[in-house]
């Protein structure tokens, strides 16, 4: 029998393999964006939302685990209400980003955060990211629809 995405993503966060942050930020901001060029966060949104569909996560407390394990940063909710959620990214990766020349995109950590949040409300939901330069952080702004439900 097949594992599930989820069963595979917490045998591999077990392993101690390490990229180099170089590396990562050498394939995620230089290379994918001269790739993809003025369609990048478009693209990196939707490949986001992918993601997330074959990783199902069930809880908020395991989608800021794969953050971690994904070395995207520290995730947290900072502000919740019926409508909407602010989370907040933080960490090493994210100050080391934020420090680079041009404006890094976190548009793939968007659409993730996007359909895992939908999957769980079952609600139509989108989220858009602030960078917050001064803070060495990233705002996420993630809101759904409670009159559209998701149909299956």
């Amino acid at each position: 029998m097949k594992p599930s995405s989820v069963q595979t993503f917490q045998q591999d966060s077990k392993s101690e393999q390490f990229v180099p942050i170089f590396a990562y930020e050498l394939l995620r901001d230089i290379l994918i964006p001269e790739m993809l060029g003025n369609d990048t966060g478009e693209i990196s949104y939707w490949v986001g939302k992918h993601l997330a569909r074959t990783f199902p996560l069930l809880s908020n407390e395991e989608i800021y685990s794969f953050f971690k394990e994904a070395a995207w940063g520290e995730l947290q909710v900072v502000e919740q209400n019926k409508k909407e959620m602010k989370l907040e990214l933080t960490g090493n990766i994210v100050e080391r980003r934020l420090q680079m020349q041009g404006e890094p995109s976190f548009r793939l950590e968007a659409g993730f955060i996007a359909e895992q949040i939908q999957a769980q409300k079952s609600m139509v939901t989108e989220a858009y990211e602030e960078i917050v330069k001064r803070k060495k952080k990233v705002l996420f702004i993630v809101r759904w629809d409670l009159k559209d439900p998701v149909q299956n």
